[in-house]
């Protein structure tokens, strides 16, 4: 099978653009791209693009693909629109990905945008959050949750408004909680870490360090998680270009796409957490790359709450099940650490526009893998790994993405 390699990358600052339109954040985004790999609009031979919020928050409910990258030039090709919750970018590249191996083009450009600071609009921006699970399920989750002992929204907790996303987690951090021990501390250790990598970062939203005590008091969202802890609402735009080996004219800064596992949930008891979807992607990727957490120098993880990141460390095999909390704690996942995780600042402090987030991670893990990361550089870093999930449904995410890159 013919191999797959990044050969350019692109994205914006995030955060809040309240004056940008989608169309001008992933003009910022492609030329970058471009630019990067030295490839100008006529090589692209097809585009994946990847939206959520741009039917619910400004009524562009099709065609947003051709409609973004029309005035780039790029049209005349085959354009695919791409809705997966915040797995959307990592889906649009797996697909583009699909499409090179499957010999119909040697070029195709990713494209993850969006646009979702509307000050006027908060309560539909937050009402857009339900749409990433079942709708006509909410009420059941709930009910589900309360069965298992574990309520979205302990009644003795202090809380505040926020997504329907954050109850979830905080049920799930919870029963990860009284399974293994994991404290709060270890929790807050997980977003102290984050917030303050992502002061070396230029494109985060928030680059303000943080410790753990000062994580501990932030405002609270809901037990046990602080405002610190979860991703923000923001704007933002990446691409990059996917090339197969024929069409690759510098390899020395191409990165390899080593191998992809994708799955989707599946009905299974929350106590169960060797059945995670995260842990069965993850598996996917180490058997198509060959590859294994072991030879991994650095990763990217979901931190939609720093609980997450703490779970997915251990579905990807980082660290042994139960042991997230210390493992994280011990300072392993720090910039210079053993194994260290979102040194970008994960979307907790980087931030989290939805559509654009999975590749985000994978322009940022290629700046590792090329030595150009600046002083966020894991320091001879050849091999990273991506996870990206999206979405709810039952006790997990809808569906997790887990990519493999090499230098």
């Amino acid at each position: 099978m013919s191999a797959i390699f990044i050969t350019g990358t692109g994205m914006t600052r995030l955060g809040k653009h309240i004056d940008r339109s989608v169309k001008d954040l992933v003009r910022e985004a492609v030329t970058a791209a471009l630019d990067d790999a030295g490839l100008t609009p006529d090589r692209i031979e097809a585009a994946f693009f990847a939206n959520t919020r741009q039917p619910m928050l400004e009524g562009q409910n099709a065609v947003r693909g051709e409609i973004a990258l029309a005035p780039l030039g790029i049209e005349g090709i085959a354009i695919v629109n791409v809705e997966n919750a915040c797995a959307s970018g990592s889906s649009a590249v797996a697909l583009a990905a699909s499409m090179i191996r499957a010999g119909e083009a040697e070029t195709v450009l990713v494209v993850g945008a969006e646009k979702m600071v509307f000050p006027d609009r908060t309560d539909q921006v937050m009402a857009a959050f339900r749409g990433g699970t079942d709708i006509e399920a909410i009420e059941d989750t709930a009910a589900r949750m309360e069965a298992l002992g574990r309520p979205l929204a302990p009644k003795d907790a202090p809380s505040a408004p926020r997504s329907f996303f954050m109850d979830i987690y905080a049920g799930i951090a919870r029963a990860h909680m009284e399974a293994f021990g994991t404290t709060r501390e270890q929790i807050a250790a997980a977003a102290a870490k984050n917030h303050t990598h992502a002061v070396h970062n230029p494109k985060a939203q928030y680059r303000t360090p943080f410790t753990v005590d000062e994580v501990l008091a932030d405002k609270p969202v809901v037990w046990p998680l602080t405002r610190a802890m979860c991703a923000p609402v923001s704007d933002g735009a990446a691409a990059i270009l996917l090339q197969a080996e024929s069409a690759v004219r510098d390899r020395k800064r191409a990165v390899r796409l080593a191998g992809q596992g994708w799955t989707t949930a599946t009905s299974r008891d929350i106590a169960d957490w060797d059945a995670h979807l995260g842990k069965r992607a993850a598996d996917r990727a180490w058997e198509a790359s060959g590859l294994g957490p072991e030879d991994m120098d650095t990763a990217e993880v979901h931190d939609a709450t720093s609980f997450a990141e703490i779970l997915q460390i251990e579905n990807l095999g980082l660290c042994p099940r139960g042991q997230g909390g210390p493992f994280t704690a011990s300072g392993a996942t720090r910039l210079g650490g053993s194994m260290p995780v979102n040194v970008t600042g994960g979307l907790v402090a980087k931030g989290h526009p939805v559509g654009a987030t999975g590749i985000i991670q994978l322009a940022e893990m290629c700046a590792h893998l090329r030595g150009e990361a600046g002083p966020m550089q894991v320091e001879g870093a050849s091999a990273g790994v991506c996870e990206n999930g999206g979405g709810f449904l039952g006790v997990e995410e809808a569906v997790t993405l887990v990519t493999v890159l090499t230098r």
